[in-house]
């Protein structure tokens, strides 16, 4: 058992398919294409309003359209919004850390992003990514940027270069954290981040078969309030998330980190994300890494029927962080 599955195209490949079908559809969901230096761009947010459509569809590309992506209503009571988004997958590896992690801060002379997708895979410079056996080559390259700008000629050069093809193959869609599609590509990530903890915390990601997510879908921020986005966002997976995993492995494994895995057990724990992120100097790498996980996980064995469930809902601070 344990072993990963193999896909007969490349998990670039797939997002590349993914890629055209929403180019095809750009007006209908509020984006606009364009070319860099060769490379297509898909806007999602930065000179155009996007949509719930779009946000699915930067969700689908960031996870290599390796999983199923919907919107589904949520109890205003508990989540302080009327919509969540959920994710399920049968490839939680590939799609989440292989893929949809933000693991690559694009960096040029002229341009700053958060990169994401299976562009990544293509880098494979990422310490996770060796450690996890996570790379392929080959064509087309396929990536979204979290950002309030399109990419620069040399921030697609250096794309290019660190992924060892041509800029004529590169598919990137872009879209800031306080746009429609932009927060929703984020509040996908609820499995993703139960995933990472997992990572750090020793734990054998490649035991976990199966996975399902869901997090509340804040309400955007103000244009260009970058803080903001960046703060419900996240404040959906710390106090509003709930993941449940499928998991191939011993119950000692899994009862040593299962309590770990919420954000609860972080120093960080307990205010709107956008307050520990000013204390921060807004520097992601100084908050505590432990933070970045669900509010609520379930674990169930596939070896013995056992199943495990931590954390709780924080409503107040949703509240707080939504409408405060």
């Amino acid at each position: 058992m344990n072993d990963q599955p193999t896909y007969e195209l490349s998990i670039n490949s797939q997002a590349a398919s993914l890629f055209d079908v929403l180019s095809d559809i750009k007006d209908e969901i509020g984006c606009e294409t364009q070319e860099i230096e060769g490379a297509r761009i898909l806007d999602a947010g930065v000179h155009t309003h996007g949509s719930v459509a779009a946000g699915l569809g930067l969700a689908g590309l960031c996870m290599g359209d390796l999983a199923n992506i919907e919107i589904q209503p949520a109890d205003p009571d508990r989540y302080a919004t009327t919509n969540a988004v959920y994710v399920q997958t049968d490839h939680p590896l590939h799609a989440c850390l292989g893929a949809q992690y933000a693991g690559w801060p694009v960096q040029s002379d002229d341009f700053f992003a958060m990169g994401s997708g299976p562009m990544r895979l293509a880098r494979g410079r990422e310490e996770m990514l060796g450690e996890l056996e996570l790379t392929e080559t080959g064509s087309p390259v396929v990536g979204v940027l979290e950002s309030d700008s399109l990419p620069t000629a040399s921030a697609i050069k250096l794309i290019a270069e660190q992924c060892q093809v041509e800029t004529s193959e590169l598919r990137i869609a872009v879209a800031p954290t306080s746009t429609i599609a932009g927060s929703l590509q984020v509040v996908a990530r609820s499995i993703e981040t139960a995933l990472h903890k997992l990572h750090e915390l020793k734990f054998d990601v490649r035991t976990i078969i199966s996975a399902t997510g869901h997090a509340p879908l804040p309400p955007p921020a103000k244009p260009g309030d970058m803080a903001s986005g960046i703060g419900r966002t996240n404040d959906a997976m710390l106090y509003g998330a709930t993941v449940t995993l499928w998991v191939d492995a011993d119950d000692e494994a899994i009862e040593a980190v299962a309590s770990q895995v919420p954000s609860e057990t972080s120093k960080d724990h307990g205010r709107p994300f956008k307050d520990v992120f000013k204390d921060y100097g807004y520097d992601f790498y100084k908050v505590d890494p432990m933070l970045f996980s669900p509010a609520v996980v379930m674990i169930h064995s596939l070896r013995t029927g056992r199943s495990w469930h931590h954390g709780k809902l924080y409503s107040d601070v949703l509240r707080q962080s939504f409408f405060g």
